[in-house]
């Protein structure tokens, strides 16, 4: 789907709140991902094409006066729309209109296609060993893909007593403390939903013991893309367990890592990337001590769940750059 009728499709559903903006791209929940810069379909009465950038701002903004969300829109370095296309951008992007000129006139330079055998045809050349090496590669993609799938179901087939849990998966150690935002209870909601809920209230919802590991899927279009082990007991772990840790929620207290197989924080964060959740309000003090270890601080709203996603993203984001490299 193109950014314009993906953007128009959660507009007319009303859930714009899916839109997430990490760094250079808008994140369309799990569907699909644009760079913010790309050029729309939507084309001014000035001449020129609307950058996804510029219509998300607009019709997140568009029930203010023209003259700030101009000021607004300049302050956020964000190219704005123009008043004459205000009216009919709105319209067409809530779902009232179908269609207008701005659309249409983009229709028009398109060349139509009428079939296959057409798309092939072209003078003194021949395009079937395109197509044959085309599809080909398709198919070697889509059986890799079922592989993977495959492999992520049997990686989270439970163990038989004695083995070794999710043998080769990466570790995420969260802390065992309550007073901490992220814990075992609510660590898989936050990074697989892109939802906060606090600990006490998951404790209320669970039933049965408290366990001592679980598994945290990182997907894409609804496709499992890495599995990771959580846990919150590292005295747990083994020698060979450690080379598996790629993570760790601080508590931004130093008897955490205590009896921990490094010998500072250098080491311990040149070799696992420490990540600190905090409400965004919160006093500059609570994060005092953490900031003079190399770790990432994410802040999240007390009451504004719809921006859990974008820090949900974030920690993944850092996590897999830290991993590649």
């Amino acid at each position: 789907m193109d950014p314009l009728s993906a953007l128009r499709e959660l507009t007319i559903r009303g859930e714009l709140d899916k839109i997430v903006r990490v760094n250079d791209e808008f994140r369309f929940g799990n569907d699909y991902i644009f760079p913010c810069s790309v050029e729309t379909a939507y084309r001014s009465k000035q001449g020129n094409l609307y950058t996804l950038e510029t219509l998300f701002y607009y019709v997140k903004n568009h029930h203010i006066k023209h003259t700030e969300y101009l000021q607004n829109a300049r302050i956020q370095k964000i190219p704005s729309v123009t008043l004459p296309d205000r009216k009919p951008l709105l319209e067409y992007l809530q779902g009232k209109v179908s269609s207008n000129d701005a659309i249409s006139m983009i229709k028009a330079i398109e060349r139509p296609l009428k079939d296959r055998e057409t798309l092939l045809q072209c003078r003194n050349r021949d395009f079937h060993s395109v197509l044959v090496a085309a599809t080909r590669r398709e198919e070697e993609r889509q059986r890799i893909e079922s592989q993977q799938r495959k492999d992520g179901l049997s990686r989270q087939k439970p163990k038989m007593k004695g083995s070794k849990i999710g043998e080769g998966v990466p570790i995420i150690l969260v802390p065992s403390a309550s007073q901490t935002l992220i814990t075992i209870y609510n660590v898989k909601e936050f990074l697989e939903d892109g939802v906060y809920i606090p600990t006490d209230v998951k404790v209320k919802q669970m039933k049965g013991a408290k366990p001592d590991c679980i598994t945290v899927q990182k997907k894409f279009r609804d496709r499992v893309v890495t599995a990771y082990e959580v846990r919150d007991k590292p005295s747990a772990l083994k020698a060979e367990d450690w080379d598996r840790v790629v993570a760790v929620f601080v508590l931004g207290k130093e008897w955490q890592f205590k009896d921990w197989p490094f010998k500072d924080h250098v080491e311990i964060f040149n070799k696992i990337i420490g990540f600190f959740m905090r409400f965004e309000d919160d006093s500059v003090e609570s994060a005092k001590m953490v900031k003079q270890w190399n770790v990432k601080i994410i802040s999240i709203s007390k009451n504004k769940r719809h921006q859990d996603r974008a820090a949900a993203l974030e920690v993944w984001d850092r996590l897999e750059e830290f991993v590649r490299s």
